[in-house]
């Protein structure tokens, strides 16, 4: 079966279309700028990336372009829509309305919806891609795969926040999580690949990218994991701040001059290692370059992020009351040799010693920790465009 899979935002879409038998990526692509001029890149498998600029009002329209570059009779990879057996759509909140993928009916999308002050900017967005999907492929079953269903194992000792109950029995104010797919995907994949029961197991997933989460697996469930009601909280990323004093938000607004909306400007995109950097960058192999070249800020943002990974890790370990293993995942945490090495550092107590050269490698399964280390540590690349493919093949 070909599954088509979609991850709508509020101006662009990207997908993949994956043959489920062979597990090969057919084509992929983004459609950007959707609601303003619009432009899609489009590359079919060995093939040349293709882009062209589409006037695109909406997302039928960019779907509808998807469409016509998958079946286009030079560069398509399918003959017509018959051969695309299912959709699968990343919906990035499903509230504790769901714990796992589903077939969307019409109910799954209310269902959706009624999570979209969770997810302001995502959840509406998926919405629009789901029901233009389904306009231009009536007949072909769709499937939502949610960011947050991985987290719903989490006991309320680790969801629950130290604020009046009611606020969680009245507005669903608790800790979700999000990256699901991603530690999902990869907690099974570390297992497999490095020869863990993942039914006997405790696995810390280490998701470093512009966005980061950790997350800590038992037995193939999670139990925690560091991002809360919105993926602001846990760990310091690209710019947002992670976890900090709430009061600082008010004392911030009154040195400023801010608003609420301000205060949230500054903590979701001037803060994180962008914001300790100086506004140097929150490309980690710009702050990389720039530490080595003896910039003392990009040091501080580097040291910061890889302590504050570090202690995440830590307290997950005490959380399971042991590890297994530790996987690295994500950008930043399947390339950056530096920052795994920096973040091990403080872990030595866990018996754990880096293979320096294994360490260089970047963007493929790579066992890092050395054969007499006690506790396994690996980079294992996510796909969490393969992972939606599967729930979606499981489901259809």
């Amino acid at each position: 079966m070909n599954v088509l899979v979609i991850n709508c935002g509020s101006s662009s879409l990207k997908f993949q279309l994956i043959n489920s038998e062979s597990e090969e990526v057919l084509a992929k692509g983004l459609c950007e700028r959707i609601g303003i001029d619009g432009s899609l890149t489009y590359q079919p498998e060995g093939g040349e990336k293709i882009k062209s600029d589409k006037a695109m009002p909406t997302h039928t329209e960019a779907i509808q372009f998807v469409i016509d570059a998958l079946t286009d009779e030079k560069t398509g990879v399918v003959k017509s829509l018959d051969e695309i057996g299912a959709v699968g759509h990343r919906v990035v909140h499903g509230g504790e309305k769901f714990a796992s993928s589903v077939v969307i009916t019409d109910e799954v999308k209310t269902a959706i919806e009624e999570c979209n002050d969770l997810a302001p900017l995502h959840n509406p967005a998926n919405l629009i891609g789901i029901n233009a999907c389904q306009e231009l492929m009536p007949g072909t079953p769709m499937v939502a795969v949610f960011d947050t269903a991985f987290h719903q194992t989490m006991p309320k000792k680790a969801y629950l926040y130290g604020l009046p109950y009611e606020y969680y029995e009245n507005y669903a104010v608790r800790r979700y999580g999000f990256h699901g797919t991603s530690h999902s995907f990869v907690s099974k994949h570390a297992a497999e690949f490095m020869g863990v029961d993942i039914n006997d197991s405790k696995i810390i997933v280490a998701h470093l990218g512009n966005g980061a989460s950790i997350s800590a697996v038992v037995n193939g469930k999670c139990v925690d994991t560091s991002m809360g009601l919105t993926p602001l909280e846990g760990l310091v990323m690209g710019t947002r701040s992670g976890d900090m004093d709430p009061a600082i938000m008010e004392y911030i607004a009154k040195k400023e001059n801010l608003d609420i909306a301000g205060v949230m400007n500054v903590l979701n995109k001037k803060s994180g290692v962008f914001g300790i950097s100086k506004n140097l960058s929150s490309d980690f192999r710009d702050l990389e370059d720039a530490m080595n070249n003896g910039n003392p800020y990009a040091e501080a943002a580097m040291e910061v992020f890889c302590y504050r990974v570090a202690k995440y890790i830590g307290s997950y370990v005490a959380a399971m009351n042991g590890v297994d293993a530790i996987a690295f995942t994500a950008g930043i945490g399947e390339n950056s040799g530096t920052v795994r090495k920096m973040v091990l550092s403080y872990l030595g107590y866990l018996g754990i010693t880096v293979d320096e050269e294994a360490n260089k490698g970047r963007g493929e399964d790579i066992m890092i920790s050395t054969a007499d280390s006690k506790v396994k540590v690996a980079v294992v690349p996510t796909n969490e465009e393969l992972a939606i493919a599967r729930e979606t093949v499981a489901l259809v």
